[in-house]
């Protein structure tokens, strides 16, 4: 998020003086309508906030998920006290690389995406003892050489070992063998490379990346804790497992 300073030059943060504020009212205007925010400061200290308008209750949610995304979003934390937050949180929340990661409501094609995966996949496994779930569902990635897990909610995943893995509580502590990330803008980079390091390091045997826009997938094979092969397929293609010899879907079923 960037200002505007007097000579009308892009800021590098979103707090500016009182005397600044009268010099370019319009600017400053202009720029808070067009959805952003500006701090304003007199005598060195925060003074005065501008913000978009919003009805009671746009305003009432707005304020509540900033107030938590201040508070927790991209804190550092311990294994222990990520576990401690999210049991006392509403939030759906990811634990990567010792950092706390908000996760936004998924969009309408990205549901439409995982529901139609969903049907594929479990028509595919009846009868194979595995199990398909989508999100929200915790699971704790742990990987090789890291003292603390990372906990996260992948959009779906295929996990054969649900009997042995469940705790007491009724919760899946296993490993995945097949794992399927939906990109969005915000989580981009995030799915496809982090998630990614943590998915191939900690026993994941395949990765599917579908990218609504562009409507592809990209599909990742893991051996040895490694990239063994990884295919781009496109949405007239069939695209068919890495780990699952058999299980093929079609392009034109997955993208809406």
């Amino acid at each position: 998020m960037n200002d505007i300073d007097n000579e009308g030059h892009q800021k590098s943060n979103n707090i500016i003086t009182a005397t600044e504020l009268k010099s370019n009212l319009g600017t400053y205007l202009d720029y808070v309508i067009d959805n952003n925010e500006v701090v304003i400061t007199k005598n060195g200290k925060k003074a005065v906030r501008l913000t978009p308008y919003l009805t009671d209750s746009d305003r009432y949610f707005l304020i509540k998920e900033k107030a938590l995304d201040y508070q927790y979003g991209g804190k550092k934390v311990s294994y222990e006290e990520f576990r401690e937050i999210y049991e006392k949180s509403d939030m759906r929340m990811e634990f990567i690389n010792g950092e706390i990661v908000l996760l936004s409501s998924p969009s309408i094609i990205h549901q439409e995406i995982s529901g139609n995966l969903y049907v594929g996949f479990k028509e595919y496994l009846k009868g194979k003892g595995c199990k398909v779930f989508y999100a929200p569902f915790d699971v704790h990635f742990r990987k090789e050489g890291f003292k603390d897990p990372d906990v996260m909610q992948p959009d779906l995943l295929v996990a054969c070992d649900v009997a042995e893995t469940t705790d007491e509580k009724g919760r899946y502590m296993g490993t995945p063998v097949l794992v399927v990330e939906i990109l969005s803008p915000s989580t981009r980079s995030k799915d496809m490379v982090d998630k990614l390091n943590t998915y191939m390091i900690s026993g994941v045997r395949e990765f599917w990346i579908v990218d609504p826009d562009q409507e592809i997938i990209v599909v990742y094979g893991f051996k040895d804790l490694d990239i063994d092969l990884f295919r781009t397929y496109r949405k007239q293609e069939t695209v068919r497992s890495y780990w699952f010899p058999d299980l093929e879907v079609s392009g034109t079923l997955i993208f809406p």
